[in-house]
């Protein structure tokens, strides 16, 4: 994989002959709202299809590649339709340009929102399905009417396969990169049929990733791996409590240090040139900066929950309302619960970092990024026009949603303003687990009131939190001061209640910076969806998956629960101290119920044996990359749930680094099942859901096994509650 050095200045926008190559361009918005019909190729581009004379095809990926896999499942969209294997592929990460790759990212949520460029909320293939598809598909059109034309026979008598044209009459038959250059003299076509599920080659089959050799030997490059010849070292200090400034600096020590060159100090950060990582942080050690802390100084974390707490007893937005939800005074049962989910980190394997060379008109940039058309749009404030910033855009060694805020790579150019020749930005773990973008804290209470039958015939809940959706797209975006994230998976319940009511009292916390981790919504409305629906089956003394499928309707849902309740044996004994527990969600697009078998020790302590995972996501591109996406979605969700959180003090974050916010060993990682049910359907997202489902999956088998209910995450602390 290659990351082409092109700016938006140079970027060619229309369908060409650039050297002997067939560049072909599907318009994004003609696909998606429907209007045109090819004739010529030009206008705004979404996905490219280069082909070479050699035969060489090379994709440009409209989304980044952070372990998702997603360089593989797309080049299979692309190459399915254009009919070549993916050995014949290469990969170009696409250069930032919205308008040409970008897609709206919730047309149901505000007709305003502009298209962007970010990888997330498992949205890949679910925007891709068609785009990337019908690209493959004009290419392989036009490189048959060229093959036509050269043979003076009807198109209708030639086709193409594992990238050539074939007559089928006389047998003859050209390579694609015979065919390149005049194909791409030829008008765009009208979009030709896509392929039916059942011609499919690719699509639907286990696929060996693209980028996993690469990873293995280590040739691939990771934004950390970016270093440019003459290249130096920063390495950084960040204020620890937000709009602090710089108190004092030991300039002298730092610059003694051998191999330090400059100190920089931009007020709320400082940093330490120097000609090698090593150099940079003996120097900042020296350095020893010292901070006026500010007004933030007094956040502190009791204040913040407490402020929550009360925040989700007030009436809120109305974020929807459904049938009469005050029946609930004439039910047989009221069940009612509060929910509570820390501050969460992303604390990806790979640090924040970003390597700059700022220059006199021109600003070249290697890093990896969710979003590189915002990191772009960002560098403004900096006085960087688009056209002067040249962005190489690195394989990502973990996101989560981190990477979505490109404060990393203005961070950077900021300093490198100060720096001759490029120099690498690096964040130790502990700057990057300390200035993070926070998952935030929520709140959820939920009431219930059950019939005889222990059926819900009231609903409610309310949610206080951080409005996400406001923070990242801009308060404009937002209706009736209803987040759309925050109440993700809580206003379209997987169950068809017929009286509802679902409210949303927005908190910004103060002095903590917050932004989107991996399930978004999802994961805190399923947490306390799920462990409600539990402790409702339990009030009426019923079986949870019994309990669950009495309330569903969905066919999808209902398949999904019972295939996961069938393959972890469900009902069948279990040693004492040990208990299973079941969770379900539509999210995404997708259906998915887990199945968490849990033991605790004589001291508390929960260990995770197994999670067996059934899902329906439509259409499966890469059956392989789904388990794998599961697999470790689960395991990223349970180490979140067991024992992460963030905590605030004096305005400072607490944690540090992977001691006290503890991912999941090898040796605790649970076996993890993974059973798919074949569909037809348009697909879904697969990314982020194991881990929206994971901790209510978890926390439910706790109460099988023990009896004792957490509504605290993470785990440690609310076993103790």
């Amino acid at each position: 994989m290659s990351v082409p050095a092109v700016t938006r200045r140079q970027f060619v926008l229309v369908a060409a002959a650039v050297g002997g190559a067939l560049v072909l361009g599907v318009t994004a918005r003609r696909l998606q709202h429907h209007t045109g019909s090819g004739g010529g190729g030009r206008g705004v581009l979404n996905a490219f299809v280069r082909i070479e004379p050699s035969g060489r095809v090379t994709l440009v990926m409209p989304k980044v590649e952070m372990g998702q896999g997603t360089y593989t499942s797309l080049s299979m969209l692309i190459a399915e339709e254009l009919e070549v294997g993916l050995d014949a592929v290469s990969v170009e990460a696409a250069p930032p340009n919205p308008e040409v790759y970008g897609f709206v990212p919730d047309p149901s949520a505000d007709e305003g929102l502009k298209w962007d460029q970010s990888t997330g909320t498992s949205l890949s293939i679910i925007q891709c399905w068609t785009p990337l598809r019908q690209a493959g598909a004009t290419a392989r059109l036009m490189l048959i009417e060229a093959a036509a034309r050269r043979w003076r026979v009807p198109t209708a008598t030639c086709h193409a396969e594992n990238g050539a044209v074939v007559h089928a009459t006389s047998g003859r038959r050209l390579g694609y990169g015979t065919l390149a250059t005049a194909a791409a003299a030829l008008p765009v076509p009208a979009p030709p049929p896509l392929k039916a599920a059942k011609d499919f080659r690719l699509i639907g089959h286990a696929t060996t990733r693209l980028d996993g050799p690469s990873k293995v030997d280590g040739s691939a490059r990771f934004g950390i791996d970016a270093r440019p010849p003459q290249g130096k070292v920063a390495v950084i200090a960040i204020t620890p409590v937000l709009g602090g400034t710089v108190a004092a600096l030991e300039d002298e020590a730092a610059l003694s240090v051998r191999g330090v060159r400059q100190v920089v100090n931009e007020g709320d950060l400082v940093a330490v040139v120097a000609d090698g990582t090593w150099a940079a942080m003996q120097g900042m050690k020296a350095l020893a900066p010292r901070w006026d802390d500010g007004a933030n100084a007094a956040v502190q974390q009791a204040a913040i929950v407490a402020e929550l707490e009360s925040a989700a007893r007030e009436a809120g937005a109305l974020a929807l309302s459904k049938g009469k939800p005050a029946a609930a005074a004439r039910a047989a049962t009221h069940v009612e619960a509060t929910y509570h989910q820390p501050f969460l980190a992303h604390a990806t394997l790979e640090p924040m970092n970003c390597t700059v060379d700022w220059r006199s008109g021109e600003c070249e940039i290697w890093s990896g990024t969710q979003a590189p058309d915002r990191a772009v749009a960002k560098l403004a404030a900096l006085g960087l026009k688009p056209e002067q910033i040249i962005l190489h855009n690195q394989l990502i060694g973990g996101g989560f949603g981190r990477r979505l805020e490109v404060d990393g790579v203005v961070l950077a150019a900021r300093i490198a303003r100060h720096v001759q020749g490029p120099v690498q930005v690096l964040w130790t773990r502990e700057e990057d687990i300390r200035h993070d973008r926070y998952r935030p804290y929520y709140v959820d209470h939920l009431s219930a009131s059950l019939d005889a039958k222990g059926s819900p015939v009231a609903w409610r809940h309310t949610i206080a939190g951080a409005g996400l959706w406001a923070l990242y797209y801009g308060e404009e975006t937002v209706r009736n001061g209803v987040d759309p994230d925050a109440v993700t998976s809580a206003v379209d319940l997987a169950y068809p209640l017929e009286n509802m009511e679902v409210r949303f009292v927005r908190r910004d916390p103060p002095g903590v910076p917050t932004g989107w981790w991996r399930g978004v919504g999802a994961t805190r409305s399923v947490f306390a969806v799920e462990s409600f629906v539990d402790e409702l089956a339990a009030a009426v003394q019923q079986d949870p998956v019994s309990y669950r499928r009495a309330l569903l309707k969905e066919p999808r849902m209902r398949a999904v629960l019972e295939l996961a309740a069938d393959r972890a044996g469900w009902g069948t004994a279990l040693p004492a101290g040990s208990g299973r527990g079941v969770s379900i969600q539509y999210a995404f697009g997708s259906y998915l119920a887990q199945v968490a078998e849990v033991s605790v020790d004589a001291q508390g302590h929960p260990r995770v044996g197994r999670v067996v995972c059934a899902m329906d996501c439509g259409q499966v591109v890469n059956p392989d990359g789904v388990r794998a996406q599961l697999e470790g979605g689960v395991t990223f969700g349970l180490s979140a749930a067991l024992s992460n959180e963030i905590t605030i003090a004096n305005g400072r974050v607490q944690q540090g680094n992977f001691n006290d916010f503890l991912p999941l060993r090898i040796g605790e990682a649970p076996k993890v099942e993974v059973h798919l049910i074949t569909s037809s359907e348009s697909p879904g997202g697969v990314g982020e859901t194991g881990t929206a489902c994971a901790s209510a999956a978890l926390c439910n088998a706790i109460y099988a096994a023990t009896g004792k209910r957490v509504r605290t995450l993470p785990v440690t602390r609310g076993l103790k509650a």
